[in-house]
């Protein structure tokens, strides 16, 4: 973020601001700048970290959910959309 500012640079924005805010009111606006930026990175690593915990409950859900019983013999059922599906079903006129 600040790879292409240069220290003469930063020195000319301090001088800008010292004369738009003041002495006194300059180190109040740091502090603040400070905090808020703090806040910011506090609530987005809370963010990350909930959709991390979010992600991790329902991959450990799909690999924990029982799969459908399958019967041995059972003839496979293909939908034109879908991939074969084991029917539940047993033909008996075999």
């Amino acid at each position: 973020m600040l790879g292409s500012i240069g220290m003469p640079e930063l020195i000319i924005i301090f001088v800008i601001a010292l004369i738009i805010f003041g002495p006194r009111k300059l180190p109040e606006l740091g502090r603040s700048l400070g905090k808020s930026l703090a806040e910011f990175k506090r609530a987005s690593n809370e963010l990350r970290s909930t959709l991390e915990e979010e992600i991790r409950m329902e991959d450990q859900k799909a690999t924990t959910a029982p799969k459908p019983a399958e019967v041995p013999g059972a003839p496979v059922e293909t939908h034109p959309d879908h991939e074969p599906v084991v029917s539940g079903r047993v033909d008996k006129s075999a």
